[in-house]
C-alpha cells in the first residue's frame, strides 16, 4: 500500500505542475544553478566546479536524494587506454552558460597532458526526468576514450541492482549486489568491454579500483532504492553510449552508481557524444524500470 500511495503521490505531484512546471534553471552566482521542477529541486554546480546535481530533494515526499557532496551526474574519471588524466574532470576549471532553452551547458577546454576538449549539456525532460549529453573532441589521437559519469546518493539509498539477462530466454531481471561478489563490480556490455575495464587504466594512483565482472548487462540501466518509501533512482543510456554499469557492493559506503562512457578510440579533430538520463520515480518491483528505459531509448533520435 505504501508504494502505490507514494506513486500515487509523484503522479499527482507531476500533474498539478503539467505545462507549468519550471524545467529551466536559474543563476545562483558564480556560475552555480538552481532547479525546482516541482517533483525535484536542488543545484547544478558548486561554486563554479562541475560536480553534478546537489542537494537534490524529491519534493512530494521531502526525501533527499544526494549524499557524500559528490553529486549525481558528475563528470569523474578521464581514461584513455592505460590512461588516466588526473583526479577527475571536477578538478578541472570549466565554464558554464545557462542557454535559452533552460539547459545549461558545461565546457572544460584542451590543456596540457589533457588532449581533448570535453562538453556537456544538462536539461530537465520532465519534472522527475533529468540528461545529459556528453561530447568530447580530440585535440590528439585517443585510444580507448573514456567519460565515467558519477553518481552518489544518501544513505537511505544504500543498494544497487543492474539490469541483465536472465538466462538463454534473454529476458531482462535485475541481478543485487551482495558482498560476496566484490566490493566494486562491474556489468560490462560484452568482452570487449572487459577488455577496456581490464587495460590498466583502474590501476593507476590515486584511488585505483578492482572491479569484479558480473554478467553481461541487458541494457546500462541500474537502480538505487529508498528502502522507506521505494523511492528509485533510475539511471540510464543507450547501450551505444555506455560501455558498462559500475557500482559497489550493498552497504558500502560511497553509495555510487557509475556509466562508464564512450569506450572507443577517436582520431584527432574528431567527435563523441554519450547521453544518460535520470529518472526518480516509486517502483514497487525493479522490473518496472524496464518499460521506462524502453520509452527512453524509443524517444531518442535515430542515425546516432
Amino acid at each position: 500500500m505504501r508504494v502505490f500511495v507514494l506513486s500515487l503521490i509523484g503522479v499527482a505531484a507531476i500533474a498539478a505542475y503539467g505545462e507549468s512546471a519550471n524545467l529551466a534553471f536559474k543563476p545562483a552566482g558564480n556560475e552555480a544553478y538552481t532547479f525546482d521542477t516541482g517533483v525535484l529541486r536542488g543545484t547544478l554546480r558548486n561554486e563554479g566546479r562541475s560536480i553534478g546535481l546537489l542537494k537534490v530533494e524529491h519534493v512530494p515526499t521531502g526525501t533527499y536524494l544526494e549524499g557524500n557532496n559528490y553529486g549525481i551526474f558528475g563528470h569523474y574519471r578521464v581514461f584513455t587506454t592505460n590512461k588516466r588524466y588526473g583526479g577527475g574532470a571536477w578538478d578541472w576549471p570549466s565554464t558554464s552558460v545557462l542557454r535559452p532553452d533552460g539547459s545549461v551547458e558545461v565546457h572544460w577546454v584542451a590543456a596540457e597532458g589533457r588532449p581533448f576538449d570535453l562538453a556537456a549539456v544538462y536539461r530537465w525532460s520532465a519534472p522527475d526526468t533529468f540528461d545529459v549529453e556528453t561530447s568530447v573532441t580530440a585535440r590528439a589521437d585517443l585510444t580507448g576514450f573514456e567519460s565515467f559519469l558519477a553518481s552518489y546518493f544518501a544513505e537511505a539509498f544504500p543498494a544497487s541492482t543492474v539490469c541483465v539477462e536472465s538466462g538463454p530466454d534473454g529476458r531482462p531481471m535485475f541481478q543485487t549486489t551482495e558482498p560476496d561478489k566484490g566490493i566494486w563490480q562491474a556489468f560490462p556490455r560484452d568482452k570487449q568491454a572487459v577488455t577496456l575495464i581490464q587495460d590498466g587504466r583502474w590501476k593507476i594512483e590515486p584511488s585505483p579500483v578492482d572491479w569484479a565482472v558480473r554478467d553481461e548487462y541487458f541494457a546500462p540501466l541500474g537502480i538505487r532504492r529508498n528502502l522507506a518509501n521505494n523511492l528509485c533512482a533510475i539511471i540510464m543510456a543507450p547501450a551505444t553510449d555506455s560501455y558498462a554499469v559500475m557500482t559497489p557492493q550493498a552497504g558500502e559506503g560511497h553509495r555510487s552508481l557509475y556509466l562508464a562512457q564512450i569506450g572507443r578510440d577517436i582520431k584527432t579533430g574528431e567527435s563523441a557524444t554519450a547521453r544518460a538520463r535520470l529518472v526518480v520515480r516509486a517502483l514497487a518491483k525493479d522490473n518496472e524500470a524496464v518499460p521506462i528505459y524502453e520509452s527512453y531509448i524509443k524517444s531518442l533520435p535515430t542515425g546516432r
